[in-house]
């Protein structure tokens, strides 16, 4: 009997358990329901109607959105950006509306105006002249074609600019290939390649070769031009050149996310929504912040840049290894160094260890001459290309030029100035007369060495360029040279090495 009930039981409840489950497969049957109802007839403002889906790693925003952003999620995402250049912003909007915006911040004043109402506008500063169009062009790439879309205040106009970042450099300029930007049809009307993201048209000509010239008109004004738009460019490279693509093929990948269309192989027609025709130079070796599109960026943020491209791991030279490290660059044609043996004993006694780069080729290398740099406190050598390497330096690491005699033009514009805005002590060393080997040639009441410009207002700068750069070495007087070494360790943070100095 007791088993009878307790099976009648067991049934009661197996029939109870049965119910609860249908009833909950009825009421999610009716609230699935109602959300697809509600899916389909909701029609609030796009504010409302947006879904996010917001990953925050440290400083990475990864965005997931339906193609209508509100006005706040764009000021937050703008906000992150200028928190951090470094970051990666990824937005799943619509990419026309927004790269035409971005395209927009390259210009400013009356030129954004002109942008906004007919399509095309040129920024045109003292040193540059860059070209935006935020509408679709077609480029014929073996005319160097740009083809606007007309427009009722820009018909049947016609621009031609060399895209190259330094315009005031004739010389330079005279090799660089022009690109006619034009309202007129295009006699190939049908577009052979299509793309989704606008074009940005660069030189690789000039003084590619340098390694001063390399980054302040090319590496620099296309981080200036093109970090804005978050990789979401095609480099369309007129001038092409092998050598220089290969040497920095680090680099490029992290301002596109495309192929390099080589404008010498292609000779179809490409499509774009949008083109840039030249490069943004601000300053030597430098950006300014001003200058930017809403300050997004500044001369830190491309240092961090270059870092993350080449994996350099010190950013600060106050946490590194002692002894500190010494980088001397010894030049083997002009400008050497001819008391370097005796130089480099006393830097050793002083506490440094240091490392000689006398190789071209090796310095060349920059993926792994950026790690040497990288490695050292110090780096110094005479007025040249070779200082350049200063942008691979860590934060508060000191640079010294050795200023040779006579030769004034750019010393200070070049490496001086740019310095601190790297994050670095600049120091210099100037050559005194009985220092310069053209004393020993001329003597010292030689007007080469005691007028030293005469020279250039008898010959102009080649005549100054040729006698002092070309036709001079150096001989430090190592007494003096020695207050500079000494004031060197002061800023590295190594007093101690020189207390009995």
């Amino acid at each position: 009997m007791a088993q009878k009930e307790m099976r009648v039981g067991k049934s009661e409840k197996g029939i109870r358990g049965r119910l609860v489950l249908y009833a909950t497969q009825i009421l999610c049957a009716f609230f699935l329901f109602h959300l697809l109802y509600t899916e389909l007839t909701f029609k609030g403002t796009p504010s409302q109607q947006i879904k996010l889906d917001i990953v925050v790693t440290g400083r990475q925003i990864l965005l997931d959105s339906k193609p209508v952003v509100s006005s706040e999620v764009k000021k937050y995402v703008s906000s992150e950006i200028k928190k951090d250049v470094g970051s990666e912003v990824k937005i799943k909007d619509d990419h026309n509306q927004s790269l035409q915006y971005l395209l927009t911040r390259l210009v400013g004043g009356e030129d954004r105006t002109k942008l906004d109402s007919t399509g095309f506008a040129c920024d045109n500063t003292s040193w540059s002249i860059v070209c935006v169009t935020n509408k679709p062009v077609k480029i014929d790439m073996s005319t160097m074609h740009v083809h606007l879309q007309p427009s009722n205040a820009a018909n049947n106009s016609t621009t031609i600019i060399r895209p190259y970042s330094m315009q005031e450099s004739p010389y330079v300029m005279n090799y660089i290939t022009p690109v006619t930007i034009t309202t007129a049809a295009p006699p190939r009307p049908t577009c052979d390649h299509n793309h989704e993201h606008p074009a940005v048209i660069f030189s690789t000509g000039g003084y590619t070769g340098n390694l001063f010239h390399e980054f302040n008109e090319n590496i620099i004004p296309l981080f200036i031009t093109t970090r804005l738009l978050r990789s979401r460019v095609h480099f369309v490279v007129v001038d092409y050149k092998p050598s220089f693509i290969q040497k920095y093929r680090r680099v490029f990948p992290r301002l596109s996310g495309h192929e390099i269309i080589n404008t010498a192989e292609d000779s179809s027609v490409h499509c774009f929504p949008g083109a840039i025709t030249g490069l943004k130079f601000h300053k030597f070796l430098g950006l300014n912040s001003s200058e930017n599109p809403q300050g997004y960026y500044s001369m830190a943020d491309f240092r961090h840049f270059i870092r993350q491209t080449y994996k350099l791991k010190n950013k600060s030279v106050f946490n590194m290894q002692n002894p500190p490290i010494l980088l001397l660059i010894s030049r083997q044609r002009t400008r050497k160094f001819l008391n370097q043996d005796k130089m480099v004993k006393m830097m050793e006694e002083l506490g440094f260890r240091v490392i000689i780069a006398s190789s071209d080729k090796i310095m060349s290398n920059i993926e792994k001459f950026s790690h040497v740099i990288n490695s050292c406190s110090v780096m110094m050598g005479a007025h040249g290309a070779g200082l350049a390497n200063e942008l691979f330096l860590p934060d508060g690491a000191v640079m010294i030029q050795v200023r040779p005699l006579g030769f004034q033009y750019g010393v200070d514009a070049f490496y001086s100035e740019p310095g601190p805005g790297m994050g670095l002590k600049y120091l210099e060393y100037r050559i005194e007369p009985e220092e310069s080997s053209l004393a020993d040639v001329y003597g010292l009441d030689h007007p080469v060495v005691a007028d030293t410009a005469s020279v250039a207002a008898k010959g102009g700068y080649a005549a100054a360029r040729e006698m002092y750069l070309n036709k001079q070495d150096l001989r430090l007087n190592l007494n003096r040279f020695r207050a500079t070494l000494v004031e060197t360790l002061g800023f590295i943070g190594h007093h101690k090495d020189v207390a009995n100095a």
